[in-house]
């Protein structure tokens, strides 16, 4: 209906004033929960998905800062290569196995000096001074090296620690002691030198070894823990030469039910698959087939997970019941997928260092790839999320080999051993996170827009150094610009005073504006945080904008 000024108008025969109408129009984008996408171009990716996404997990509903780590025992010699849990009927131990040529028990966490503030003492370039309250136990030392393969076995007379390294005897540990071979039976192995053994898999109450730099497999009577090996020879089946690099077991139905198989990959990718209880009888033991994947990365490529067998391959991680059904020209197969191109570059640039690894953490729903960039420092951890499949990096973990002991998640770097997903800063310093969203049209592509305002919501349980904005038109650089951060409306834990203080929720919402700038046709939010002894979970961004022309 027109109003008394436009009627006034009308009747002296001017044209009538239009009333202002505003042009901004907001709207909101999820977090990016679709996690990492190193696949995708930058055009073309989901929305929901991020270009990078450091030290942010991504959650089914939000994206939070990861946790951190804490020391859990410290002054080991060297870096440390491996972690054997061992699993005892009564009691469970830990031991870390150093490049010094030593095996730590390190089952009890240790004492650690902190400061006043309750973080720990660090140098000016973050590496950890640990001060024990007690030594770490050296059980054996006057090794070559600390990169075991190892197993746990249970037989008539207890359970048992068995590993190999490919240079020292093979070494038993009983429960209470540490044995080599030679040391007498039961923990004598015959027919071969154990030095040479390099993998070691339990299948069907035997054990199996692999034999450095060759084809060939040995294996012990059925429940032994020492005795004669035997050899078996599958020169003649790998077609492609090659030596041996692993074997493990692979529970699958293959139509002839619920079974064991035996799985061995060579150097050159093609993985060997038997089925069978007694390998000195054809009558009970026979070849499956041998397929080609890509070619194993380190000696840990394998890792059993729910009810299928992973490879780390040059074509990423690949689960077997995908990979020897399908092609290597099928990329879907690998469950990394989604940031093969990442994987493929690290494959190709850092494939020869050691400390490639999986490892599943259940409690987070988290399935991390340890990425080696350098041997001994800068590595890395590609993880996933369980649930969705949604990828993130992490980084600031130096670790060099990865264990779950009493269901916790411990890593082995130099010196220590950490346990990781524990806390909120990593050891005493800040964790520090770094995401870019996919970038989005807005619902209007090829249409000219320019942002004003950006809201990042998020809940915290502190006030933390926030920093980032908007990036324009597939812009990739790091926005740092830093953002205004609503104080708490709550009392803060040691800084409120008793009795006169609000006490809110845990998690506190987060929801200031800022202002933003670029004229674009593409948008995306991009956040940098910086939190110590805080916890940080982005679930959306709101942006304003103005709609322009196609030019």
């Amino acid at each position: 209906m027109p109003n008394l000024a436009q009627i006034a108008a009308r009747r002296k025969g001017m044209p009538p004033k239009r009333m202002p109408t505003s042009t901004a129009i907001a709207v909101t984008l999820p977090a990016p929960v679709g996690g990492w996408n190193a696949r995708d171009s930058l055009a073309a990716m989901d929305e929901q998905d991020a270009v990078f996404l450091t030290n942010f997990f991504p959650a089914p509903t939000f994206v939070a800062v990861r946790d951190g780590y804490t020391p859990w025992t410290a002054n080991l010699s060297g870096y440390v290569e491996t972690l054997m849990a061992y699993s005892g009927s009564t009691t469970d131990k830990l031991f870390a196995a150093t490049s010094a040529g030593i095996i730590y028990n390190v089952t009890q966490e240790d004492e650690f000096l902190t400061t006043e503030s309750g973080d720990y003492i660090t140098t000016e370039s973050d590496d950890l001074i640990i001060v024990e309250a007690s030594a770490t136990t050296a059980d054996v030392t006057g090794l070559s090296n600390g990169r075991w393969q190892y197993t746990n076995i249970t037989t008539a007379a207890g359970n048992y620690i068995r590993a190999v390294n490919g240079a020292d005897y093979s070494r038993v540990y009983t429960g209470s002691a540490w044995h080599a071979d030679g040391d007498g039976a039961p923990y004598d192995i015959t027919g071969v030198d154990s030095r040479t053994l390099i993998g070691i898999n339990l299948h069907k109450f035997r054990l199996w070894f692999i034999e450095i730099g060759t084809l060939k497999a040995w294996y012990l009577p059925t429940g032994a823990l020492g005795g004669a090996a035997v050899a078996f020879d599958l020169s003649a089946v790998a077609r492609q030469g090659g030596y041996l690099v692993a074997m493990a077991t692979w529970s699958i139905d293959a139509g002839y039910g619920l079974d064991d198989l035996a799985v061995w990959i060579t150097s050159n990718g093609e993985v060997i698959v038997f089925r069978g209880t007694d390998p000195s009888s054809a009558a009970t033991w026979t070849l499956v087939g041998v397929f080609a994947i890509g070619a194993p990365i380190g000696r840990r490529c394998f890792f059993k997970w729910t009810g299928d067998l992973l490879a780390i391959t040059q074509d990423g991680v690949v689960p077997l019941s995908g990979a020897l059904q399908s092609s290597r020209t099928n990329p879907r197969v690998a469950i990394t997928d989604k940031i093969q191109s990442a994987v493929s570059t690290a494959a190709s640039n850092y494939g020869a260092n050691f400390g490639w690894q999986l490892i599943y953490l259940a409690q987070a729903n988290q399935l991390y790839l340890n990425v080696p960039i350098y041997e001994r420092h800068d590595q890395q951890q590609y993880v996933m999320n369980t649930i969705t499949k949604a990828w993130c990096n992490f980084t600031g973990w130096d670790a060099g080999c990865w264990e779950i002991f009493n269901e916790q998640l411990y890593f082995g770097s130099y010196g220590f051993v950490g346990q990781a997903w524990d806390g909120t800063d990593d050891a005493g310093v800040a964790i520090e996170t770094n995401a870019l969203q996919a970038f989005s049209y807005l619902g209007d592509p090829g249409v000219q827009k320019r942002v004003t305002m950006f809201q990042p919501i998020f809940y915290t349980t502190g006030t933390p150094d926030v920093f980032g904005g908007v990036n324009v038109d597939f812009d990739t650089s790091v926005n740092t610009g830093q953002l205004q951060v609503e104080t708490s409306r709550f009392a803060l834990w040691d800084q409120a005073s008793w009795d006169s203080g609000i006490w809110g929720p845990d998690l506190d919402l987060r929801k200031a504006w800022n202002g933003a700038q670029g004229v674009g046709n593409a948008f995306a939010p991009t956040l940098n945080t910086s939190t110590e002894d805080i916890q940080l979970q982005w679930v959306n961004s709101n942006l304003v904008y103005e709609k322009g022309g196609i030019l």
